[in-house]
């Protein structure tokens, strides 16, 4: 991290934790954040269900809500950037204030809401998105809407053309009821009709799920089996948990989903579980406490096959994306891995 990176982060961390988030958007938006560029090595090139990447290294969702930042984002070195959550009717969220950092924990407490400008202004900027970038989009639904599994696919239906994946987000805990849709019989319906949407997009995409970590082990074997049956792409473990085991810092009773380095362990537990339930036949992305190069080779290592982070930039920075992928590309070589595919799951049972 440069003097430069670390004044600007200390500056930003006297602000309310929403006020920075906009002011470091705005920042990408007048080119005043320093940027290196697509990041790529012949050992950290990866296939992601279909989707060639130049790094396994991804932005995960709520960081660029409304797709505002898709240019300086396809300079940043992620392998692929996930946008949203959007949801079809614009929507403002919960009161403030609904975002909180724990520096003690090195973590991040956010009840958002699904906060977004709505379907419509997503897929115009989408429309204007880089080309040569992976962007994919968080589908989620309105907090009144008296069809939430319709919500999925309407926002796929207006947006897919523009995108390279979209992601069911079910697993938010901050929209009231949403994780009930993470149970069997109500995912399936909700993945008919998005699959069904996507299979009428001129060009179909991947599709994902994405769901919580705080399930059980006989709900995550019913997850896998209602993912399988959908023939979905992949799996992204995990979102947000309401777990506060550990935490130290001031906000940690504060309520909503907590992200950061307390959810590494739990997180790549899961992971772990679910690579072993699908026998490694399913693309998993691992997502939750990515703050180094070891923590993302730790879930290639339990079955990643790409993995997101957010929470850390918010203490990191974004030179933390080419420092990840240079540690990684070192990680992968000293094992005698040729690629980061030669990696995922070999380490698999020391999280079991």
């Amino acid at each position: 991290m440069t003097m430069l990176e670390r004044l600007g982060l200390r500056l930003l961390h006297r602000c309310d934790p929403e006020t920075a988030h906009g002011l470091a958007l705005r920042a990408l938006r007048l080119g005043l954040v320093p940027l290196p560029g697509r990041i790529t090595t012949a050992r950290l090139r990866t296939e992601l269900a279909g989707m060639r990447l130049d790094n396994p290294i991804g932005l995960a969702a709520g960081f660029d809500k409304n797709a505002e930042v898709l240019a300086p984002l396809a300079r940043a070195g992620f392998g692929m950037i996930e946008v949203g959550a959007v949801t079809p009717q614009a929507q403002p969220g919960n009161p403030r204030p609904r975002l909180f950092r724990l520096p003690q924990d090195r973590a991040v407490i956010n009840r958002f809401g699904f906060n977004n400008a709505g379907m419509d202004a997503a897929a115009g900027r989408l429309a204007a998105r880089p080309k040569d970038a992976v962007i994919g989009l968080n589908l989620g639904a309105n907090k009144d809407s008296a069809d939430r599994a319709e919500d999925f696919a309407r926002v796929l239906a207006h947006c897919g053309r523009h995108l390279d994946f979209a992601t069911v987000n079910v697993s938010s805990p901050n929209t009231e009821r949403l994780r009930d849709l993470q149970g069997a019989q109500a995912l399936t319906a909700l993945l008919e009709g998005v699959m069904e949407v996507r299979d009428w997009l001129e060009r179909p995409i991947p599709i994902f799920l994405k769901i919580a970590p705080d399930l059980s082990d006989a709900e995550l074997a019913e997850i896998a089996e209602v993912a399988r049956a959908a023939k979905l792409d992949g799996i992204i473990a995990t979102n947000t948990t309401l777990d506060r085991d550990g935490l130290t810092s001031a906000a940690r009773a504060e309520k909503g989903g907590l992200s950061g380095a307390p959810l590494m362990e739990k997180s790549t537990r899961v992971l772990a579980r679910l690579s072993q339930l699908t026998d490694g036949a399913m693309p998993l992305i691992g997502v939750g406490g990515i703050a180094s190069a070891e923590d993302a080779y730790a879930k290639i290592c339990a079955g990643a096959t790409a993995v997101q982070l957010y929470s850390a930039l918010v203490y990191e920075g974004l030179s933390l994306v080419p420092r990840i992928a240079a540690g990684l590309d070192r990680l992968l070589e000293a094992d005698g891995h040729a690629s980061v595919a030669d990696a995922v799951g070999t380490k698999r049972e020391e999280w079991l």
